[in-house]
């Protein structure tokens, strides 16, 4: 007799304990038109700038990555967001229309064999794109369930041709404070810049995104190419990438340089271990305002546990 196994990550429903948020109808009103404007002007600013890779979009589904939820409805993910080159709040979508996506180049620099810039849509069209179902969950206690478009990381890593004294890979975004206010706030330490070990970056889960819901990315997620590493916090998922760096030293991340107290290089998912100043064990599903318990690495465990066996001394988990 055949016995299905659910996966290891899978949260049985009898385990969930949600805990509804009730937000005053003035509230919900507000709300539910910053978001419905938010996506309607992305959507129209979209308009005028047509994508030169639409035609890929909707990817096929990699049916491997599934969800223990439903999707998080498109109109909630794209009102809520953390970029900080357009500003600190979390409606940002109006903030990231200035955001001009083409032309738009990826460097390749550091321990390659040999460095190169490349255009992102030679770069999008020498992948194979996919869409996969991946929770994700944001150091803040919220978190969202979305179909992303894109290419496993591990396929960029080859197309770059790292040495093999590469240890690291670092990711940097853009850096024009003329076209992004946010970064005219000259106490953060400009460009984003994140990192993660070559381990890491060519593990199954690490995901560069180049869509979401079946269409191009739009530009308050990070547009043209972003970062997924759905076992770690979002902050980890570096946005609107233009050069990767490989290197055999461990590279001072952007909010690491800002307080290393509180956000450290791993910053893998644990509901056991706080933030210094709140819980980590559960989190508010966006859209839902349903709190349910975090799991560790945010349900990834199984692949990704064996990245940080012996790692004593290390902070993996802030």
């Amino acid at each position: 007799m055949l016995i299905k196994s659910a996966p290891s990550w899978q949260m049985p429903e009898r385990e969930a304990t949600p805990e509804h948020v009730f937000l005053n109808r003035r509230h919900f009103l507000a709300a539910l038109t910053v978001g419905t404007t938010a996506l309607i002007g992305g959507r129209a600013f979209a308009a005028k700038e047509v994508d030169p890779t639409a035609d890929l979009y909707p990817a096929q589904r990699n049916k491997s990555y599934a969800l223990d939820r439903p999707l998080t409805e498109e109109s909630d993910a794209a009102a809520y967001n953390n970029f900080y080159e357009f500003g600190s709040h979390k409606r940002i979508a109006m903030e990231a229309r200035a955001l001009k996506l083409r032309p738009w180049t990826v460097s390749f620099e550091g321990l390659v064999e040999k460095e190169r810039q490349v255009d992102i849509d030679t770069l999008i069209r020498a992948m194979p794109l996919e869409e996969r179902l991946y929770r994700m969950r944001c150091v803040e206690a919220w978190s969202m369930a979305v179909p992303w478009s894109g290419f496993a990381m591990s396929e960029l890593v080859k197309y770059a041709k790292p040495l093999s004294s590469a240890k690291y890979v670092v990711m940097q975004t853009f850096l024009d404070p003329k076209m992004a206010s946010g970064q005219k706030q000259v106490w953060y330490p400009w460009p984003y810049t994140e990192g993660l070990t070559m381990a890491e970056a060519t593990n199954e889960l690490a995901f560069m995104v180049t869509g979401i819901y079946g269409k191009p990315l739009p530009k308050q997620f990070g547009a043209p190419l972003r970062l997924a590493v759905p076992w770690k916090y979002g902050f980890k998922s570096v946005k609107s990438i233009v050069r990767f760096k490989f290197t055999d030293t461990r590279p001072v991340t952007f909010w690491e340089k800002i307080q290393s107290a509180e956000y450290g290089f791993w910053a893998n998912v644990n509901p056991e271990v706080d933030h210094p100043r709140w819980s980590q064990a559960s989190e508010r599903v966006l859209g839902t305002n349903k709190r349910v318990p975090t799991l560790p690495y945010n349900g990834y465990g199984e692949q990704v546990a064996s990245l940080y066996s012996g790692m004593k001394g290390e902070k993996l988990f802030m």
